[in-house]
């Protein structure tokens, strides 16, 4: 069977060393071929021993967020790309941004731009949700609630000093939609609190939102 066809049942999949080399077993020189594939296009490396289908294949890739996933980890897709995901705010994001207990890190791949900011623990694990994005494909994701924590924690030179302040941040800079910020799940952000850094923007934070749902 051609590549090209054989390729097909791996659809949305990454593309892994140990994927191509059963497919290409025929070959006397497996890794020659995958390079030659390369360079023609039909594949794209994402990272060392893993690939997405090149434009030319005409079959659907792997979603930037489960690669997010792959690229570098620990990880989960947070910030800005999980507040997009979760229509909290309006703008489509260009590089997926993650958290990682690793040092932070970027990655330009031909697949896309990825970022990814270091989290400690046990912040790291709180608030995480897997989402079965197709049926081939399930990624690690923060919730609102921790998207939004993650991004206040991430911006440099914010600190949430006031209920005005906090309120403004939300809705001017990073227009969030109000409703969404309503139905945000306050008791789990205090819970969060007493471990997280800059715990004390957290609790203005858990203030401003009260107030909001006045």
């Amino acid at each position: 069977m051609e590549f090209k066809e054989s390729i097909q049942a791996f659809s949305e999949e990454p593309l892994t060393k140990q994927i191509l080399l059963g497919l290409l077993c025929d070959y006397k020189r497996p890794f020659d071929k995958i390079n030659d594939l390369t360079k023609q296009g039909l594949l794209m490396p994402v990272k060392r021993g893993v690939f997405v289908p090149g434009p030319k294949l005409k079959i659907i890739g792997p979603d930037p967020f489960l690669l997010a996933n792959i690229i570098y980890g620990p990880s989960y897709v947070s910030l800005e790309s999980a507040l997009s995901y979760w229509g909290m705010i309006p703008e489509k994001v260009v590089s997926t941004v993650s958290a990682t207990t690793q040092q932070s890190k970027k990655y330009k791949t031909q697949a896309g731009k990825f970022e990814y900011i270091r989290m400690p623990l046990p912040y790291y694990a709180f608030g995480l949700q897997h989402v079965q994005l197709t049926e081939k494909q399930h990624v690690l994701i923060a919730s609102p609630e921790k998207a939004l924590c993650d991004k206040i924690i991430a911006t440099s030179g914010i600190f949430l000093r006031s209920k005005k302040q906090t309120i403004d941040f939300l809705l001017e800079d990073l227009r969030i939609n109000q409703s969404a910020l309503t139905s945000m799940n306050i008791t789990l952000l205090e819970e969060w609190i007493p471990k997280a850094p800059k715990s004390s923007s957290i609790q203005m934070l858990t203030i401003a939102l009260k107030s909001l749902n006045k």
